[in-house]
């Protein structure tokens, strides 16, 4: 059975990391929604460098449906308009309270989740220039990509970690290495 993920994404979302974690876990077998968080009820919304992405959904529809991951993609002001979706902000405290899988990655984890006390002793990284907003967090500002086990937390720094942070996110829902296929078929020979 697919596991089922949720992608959050508004206008700012860094294009690189949103594209990055939805092509790779739907190789991986998820069954991804991604969802607009437009605040008009509007699905395509337009990225950090102006490239369109169309949701399957408005973030809405998502409202009571269990996800075995909900993954952030950063970029500004993308961040500040995930963090402003109280319908997103709800399903990531359910989330947490549920014991399932969160991840965010670039400004996401200080921007979203920090702000949100979604990082409280959680071990994470973000994008550099927002480590000083990871309030709350057990911060690793020299690790690219980190995994709270414990919490099911994962963060990573940026866009040229979207790759090995996806692959992580892949291992979350699958198993210790399920990320290899994957990364053999994307000729990601650094991560094997």
């Amino acid at each position: 059975m697919p596991r089922q993920v949720l992608i959050p994404i508004a206008d700012g979302s860094e294009d690189i990391e949103a594209v990055t974690i939805i092509d790779t876990l739907r190789r991986a077998g998820a069954q991804v929604t991604v969802a607009s968080c437009l605040p008009d009820g509007k699905q395509t919304i337009t990225t950090s460098h102006k490239t369109q992405i169309t949701a399957d959904v408005h973030i809405e529809a998502c409202t009571g449906k269990p996800f075995h991951l909900i993954a952030l993609p950063g970029g500004m002001p993308g961040a500040d308009n995930l963090k402003n979706c109280k319908t997103l902000i709800t399903l990531l405290h359910d989330q947490q309270k549920a014991g399932k899988w969160y991840a965010a990655i670039c400004a996401s984890p200080a921007v979203v989740l920090a702000h949100h006390g979604l990082l409280d002793n959680v071990h994470a990284t973000c994008y550099p220039s927002f480590m000083e907003q990871m309030e709350g967090a057990l911060a690793h500002p020299g690790n690219t990509v980190v995994v709270d086990e414990k919490k099911r937390v994962i963060t990573a720094q940026g866009p040229g970690n979207a790759m090995g942070f996806s692959f992580k996110l892949v291992d979350a829902l699958y198993g210790k290495d399920a990320f290899r296929p994957i990364a053999k078929q994307m000729i990601a020979d650094w991560a094997l």
